[in-house]
């Protein structure tokens, strides 16, 4: 479950693309004298993403550009899924402010405009992105005799007699699922921190597999990493035909051991405050698991579902419900996230 900052006004959108990052802030073009175009691109601006690298130790240095790879193979992924072919849509755009904005967005709909379409000759963009055909009915889909069309991690797809398929993650993204499984078990191999490299291991195996609910527990295990990577299918949200198929996404984190210290005390206490929500105790009956932990990070690396448009200046995961019971979820404070929307939108706003 993705944490975005909300408040109520229209300059709030902070992109980061990659380690370099573009955020809102500007009226319409007319009151500007900039171009629509060029309007529309002054809703964001490029921030630096930085962290403290002396505490981080030779091995855990090597390690972050295998992760950063890996996480430029979720982009690829995720651009299949939220448009389709990249590279035929920004080889047909000749402007480069159409194009570049065409790479923020991840396709030629504006997600901060309501998903408009922003180049001439492109229709409203599908409620299902990429994920089914679209020109399926839900009607179809209800009656498809599929048992794995609702997973959160299969395409569906027509075959040659037009009918409806499943075909999973794992076997559309082969070559880039195994690539980067590829690199976190070579960034397994340069882990120290036991938790970690178990991690590393299993969502590798996962990426392969689509199988991720072992490696989701091994993530919340790991509790004394400095390094960290959120990485394959997770949110749903650009699904919002059915809300069923996850997109995939990469976080590459560093852990600032001091504030995660301050902030632990806060995690401890939630199943008492639990106990004094003022609702009937029915609704009290799922315990948060003992495990669930609150920490701060800085996010060094953002890419595929969870760099398109805005960024997210927190994480609360697994989703797994099973998870979630037995082990509760992890809060993911991004410091550095949360300081350039301070700086780029609610300073200038008070001034």
């Amino acid at each position: 479950m993705r944490n975005l900052l909300i408040i109520p006004a229209v300059l709030l959108a902070l992109t980061l693309n990659s380690g370099c990052q573009p955020q809102e802030s500007t009226d319409a073009g007319e009151e500007t004298g900039l171009s629509e175009m060029d309007s529309l691109l002054a809703k964001y601006t490029t921030v630096r993403l930085t962290t403290d690298l002396s505490k981080l130790s030779d091995n855990e240095k090597k390690m972050i550009p295998l992760l950063i790879e890996a996480a430029q193979l979720m982009d690829e992924c995720f651009w299949y899924e939220a448009y389709g072919d990249k590279e035929a849509l920004l080889g047909s755009i000749e402007d480069e402010a159409t194009r570049r904005f065409a790479q923020i967005n991840y396709g030629p709909w504006d997600r901060l405009g309501g998903d408009a379409p922003f180049i001439e000759g492109v229709g409203p963009k599908p409620l299902g992105a990429n994920f089914y055909p679209t020109d399926m009915t839900k009607e179809e889909f209800e009656a498809a005799d599929l048992p794995d069309k609702a997973s959160l991690y299969t395409f569906l797809m027509r075959n040659e007699n037009g009918d409806l398929l499943t075909v999973p993650y794992h076997q559309q993204f082969a070559a880039k699922v195994t690539k980067a499984a590829d690199l976190l078990e070579a960034a397994s191999e340069l882990a120290v921190d036991s938790g970690l490299k178990h991690y590393l291991k299993l969502r590798a195996e996962a990426l392969r597999t689509d199988e991720y609910r072992l490696s989701d527990f091994a993530w919340m295990d790991m509790k004394t990493n400095t390094v960290d990577v959120v990485i394959g299918p997770i949110e749903t949200y650009e699904d919002k035909l059915f809300g069923y198929k996850a997109a995939h996404e990469a976080y590459v984190l560093v852990k600032d051991q001091d504030w995660s210290a301050r902030l632990a005390k806060y995690a401890s206490v939630l199943p008492e405050l639990q106990k004094g929500i003022p609702v009937p105790d029915q609704y009290k009956q799922e315990k948060p698991g003992a495990d669930a932990d609150l920490n701060a990070y800085d996010v060094v690396y953002y890419a595929g579902d969870c760099n398109s448009g805005s960024k997210t200046i927190a994480i609360n995961l697994p989703n797994d419900e099973e998870v979630q019971l037995e082990k509760g979820t992890r809060r993911l404070q991004l410091k550095n996230a949360m300081r350039a929307k301070f700086d780029k939108i609610l300073a200038p706003i008070a001034e």
